[in-house]
């Protein structure tokens, strides 16, 4: 733990669980001393506005498999990464810009009840990945800190909540590395407990005089730290962007999507799916932009470094963000222990594409078993305007399938209804 903070033991059931506030930050040192900030109005998003109509109309033209049934779950503004919270009373929501909110379904008819701010009083910038530890702690990881809310699920009512530094503000990376570009986070518990995050570096390609800057930080990969913060190491190597991960529940290993080299053309790079067995993997950037296609800057250089390629190969340009192994039992069986990932679309592509929800099957020994294929699609229509962008999946406890968009503003379901298994 980083010897700047203090420690604050917080009660979560049975266990206590160290946690680290900053001095410098009043209304987190506040907040660690479970005293009120004075700071906190929420702010509550209208369900019933004329925006839901309007969104259920374009959910009819969402092509599915048959026996498959997409809904409006909550208009959400900005809605990106989302955290289901263990006990099903809560999810939330990260965005790119200061907010993140909780969705609540309290007569748990499938549709969200409320959608209002979570922790108000607290400032933050761009909160976009959160994530649950099994015993309830939420994280969030910001531009460039990461906060542990212990109980979250339960104290998020109130607009003061119990909030601490994972890693203090200006320390998850250099602040002259802190860009608009490529610094939505994610993160995720591991089996091993430790805390996953990823860092996207900000660069269309990473240019050599930052690369020993980066490998020393894991810009450009993904890091792991303890849940107080402590034994940060870098897990990842060789990442342009990664915006979603999950871990194989049977396996184990870590699986995340890369984000492509832009500028090479309609059709390569390819997007990625990869798969990590074992710390300190490679990935390729910036030797290669995606897949085995080099980038131009690199293009006459020897790859000084082994590189693991990706297991699922899709359309270039689509934008892979969210990701998650789906372990729910609503679903049929050719689903399950798959992967369903959101395709945010293309930004700088002749023809667009993406705005989708793909899936890709993996067996039981951990191997992808086909191609990565559309699950979820339409909302890219016929004139190439986009009606929603798909970013996260989430997976409630009844196994249907949550799917955030930050065009739209809102955050769909995706359930079976049919027959069969």
């Amino acid at each position: 733990m980083n010897k700047k903070n203090s420690i604050l033991c917080v009660a979560v059931g049975l266990a206590f669980i160290p946690f680290a506030y900053s001095q410098s930050d009043d209304s987190l040192k506040k907040l660690g001393n479970f005293q009120t900030t004075g700071k906190a109005e929420f702010t509550v998003i209208d369900q019933k506005s004329d925006s839901a109509d309007a969104i259920r109309k374009t959910l009819k033209k969402i092509k599915l498999p048959e026996g498959f049934e997409v809904s409006l779950y909550a208009l959400v503004p900005d809605a990106r990464h989302m955290a289901v919270g263990p006990q099903g009373v809560v999810t939330f929501v990260g965005t790119r810009k200061t907010e993140v909110w909780a969705m609540t379904d309290r007569d748990k008819d499938r549709v969200a009840d409320e959608v209002k701010n979570f922790a108000p009083s607290l400032a933050k910038s761009v909160p976009n990945g959160p994530c649950f530890s099994p015993t309830g702690v939420l994280y969030i990881a910001e531009q460039n800190r990461v906060l542990a809310y212990p109980a979250a699920e339960f104290f998020f009512e109130g607009g003061d909540v119990v909030a601490s530094e994972v890693i203090p503000g200006g320390e998850l990376i250099p602040e002259q590395f802190v860009s608009y570009n490529h610094t939505a986070r994610v993160c995720d518990v591991g089996p091993d407990g430790k805390l996953y995050i990823s860092l996207g570096q900000p660069y269309n390609v990473a240019p050599k005089e930052h690369l020993e800057t980066f490998s020393e930080w894991g810009i450009g990969g993904i890091i792991r730290v303890n849940q107080d913060g402590s034994g940060r190491e870098i897990y990842t190597r060789g990442v342009r962007n990664s915006v979603g991960q999950d871990f194989n529940p049977t396996t184990g290993d870590l699986w995340f999507t890369d984000n492509q080299v832009d500028g090479m053309g309609d059709d390569i790079p390819p997007g990625e799916i990869n798969r990590q067995t074992a710390m300190g993997q490679h990935f390729g950037h910036p030797w290669y932009g995606g897949g085995d296609v080099r980038t131009n800057e690199y293009k006459g250089e020897e790859v000084p470094v082994e590189v693991v390629f990706p297991v699922s190969e899709t359309t270039a340009h689509a934008a892979n963000l969210g990701m998650m192994f789906y372990t729910g039992k609503m679903f049929p069986k050719q689903y399950q222990g798959g992967i369903f990932s959101a395709q945010h679309g293309s930004w700088n592509r002749t023809v667009p594409v993406g705005a989708r929800v793909m899936f890709t099957p993996v067996d039981a020994e951990g191997n992808v078993n086909g191609e990565t294929v559309p699950f979820a699609e339409g909302w890219l229509d016929e004139n190439g305007e986009y009606l929603g962008r798909p970013v996260d999946v989430a997976q409630l406890k009844d196994g249907s399938l949550l799917v955030s968009d930050d065009l739209a503003g809102a955050v769909y379901r995706i359930a079976y209804t049919g027959s069969g298994s």
